[in-house]
């Protein structure tokens, strides 16, 4: 029940930065500079989530973190996400934790 309600809160706090930006900055006119800086944010900060686990040196999660990086070098973003899940779970299955 806990997973349920953290999933839950976690996309409503999503989806409320979103309306609050859009809310707050419809109107205004922001520099080329600014709109860079928030288009990389939400990369960023999913960067910061997944980190951790990559640091912890687990033979799966690295192999998983380099099959994705691969991917992303030659695939849509799309075919990346599916390649970087279906290899994390594959790997976490056949390897070693």
């Amino acid at each position: 029940m806990m997973s349920v309600l953290t999933i839950v809160l976690m996309a409503l706090t999503t989806y409320s930065t979103r309306v609050a930006g859009y809310l707050l900055l419809n109107n205004a006119v922001i520099s080329p500079r600014t709109a860079k800086v928030m288009e990389a944010a939400p990369g960023c900060v999913l960067i910061a989530v997944l980190a951790p686990s990559f640091a912890s040196g687990k033979v799966a999660d690295l192999a998983a973190l380099a099959v994705t990086a691969l991917a992303a070098s030659r695939c849509s973003l799309l075919m990346t996400v599916v390649i970087g899940v279906a290899s994390g779970g594959l790997f976490r299955l056949f390897l070693p934790m």
